[in-house]
């Protein structure tokens, strides 16, 4: 005759009970960040250059799991030539999340190992994009953040006009989600000003920081504070697209005052 432990009997039904209760959307969810040296993890030795995808992998709670795979210096066409988007296509599935930011290097004529004709980006964006929706995840597309580029008169100059239009216009051409964070970037830029706005980068005097003891005048990398400021534009367009990576931001556990 078969003994019947009665306690694992109640463990199981508690068990399939708390699963009928479960809320199928709250599966958990991999966001995938491709791209350049704006988006991805730094080494220490480069610190406190920060990649905006470093922030932003906080922003979320414990069902969203975020792979930074952006490498420095990639263009399109080097990300893929170096197969370094094939860990994200291997393990995509539904319901997961590719956000693609491409530009700094694929437009930069003078560096011929990245450099990528507006139509080979087109192209590239378009394989990104298509092989995403295999997987049934769903790509972002998002425009290659501004640089700090003020005129004279201190009014922020446009750095990526043939590219970030590209973007914008495959979007709609691919019925896609958009981010327009060359649009949000340089808003933020002017609001803060030509020399306020030097906050956001990394920029340094000679011996302000061990790692740059010559210092450092850079306006395309950004320092922690404006890593975080660029990630905060980021999720405010993914609150924006009302996706469902927007429902699953951490909830602040602090105490109202």
């Amino acid at each position: 005759m078969i003994k019947i432990n009665k306690f694992k009997i109640v463990v199981l039904v508690g068990v399939m009970l708390f699963m009928s209760f479960v809320n199928p959307s709250e599966k958990n969810i991999d966001v995938y960040l491709i791209g350049d040296s704006t988006i991805s993890i730094k080494e220490k030795k480069a610190y406190p250059e920060t990649g905006w995808g470093m922030p932003f992998a906080n922003f979320f709670d414990s069902t969203v799991v975020v792979h930074n795979l952006a490498k420095n210096g990639r263009s399109t066409r080097t990300f893929l030539n170096e197969k370094l988007w094939e860990p994200a296509l291997k393990n995509l599935k539904t319901g997961d999340f590719v956000f693609i930011q491409f530009g700094h290097n694929d437009e930069s004529k003078e560096k011929v190992d990245r450099y990528t004709t507006p139509a080979e980006y087109e192209a590239n964006l378009t394989k990104f994009v298509n092989e995403t929706k295999s997987k049934n995840a769903i790509p972002i597309l998002v425009t290659p953040v501004s640089r700090r580029n003020f005129d004279a008169e201190g009014n922020i100059k446009e750095t990526h006009a043939i590219y970030a239009d590209i973007v914008i216009a495959l979007a709609k051409k691919l019925d896609v989600k958009l981010i327009d964070l060359n649009k949000t970037s340089k808003a933020l830029y002017q609001q803060m000003g030509a020399e306020n706005s030097k906050l956001l980068f990394n920029q340094l005097l000679p011996n302000e920081h061990p790692n740059y003891p010559d210092g450092k005048v850079d306006n395309t990398h950004f320092n922690e504070l404006g890593a975080r400021r660029i990630a905060q534009l980021v999720l405010a367009d993914i609150r924006n697209l009302n996706i469902e990576l927007a429902n699953r931001v951490v909830k602040s556990n602090l105490p109202k005052k």
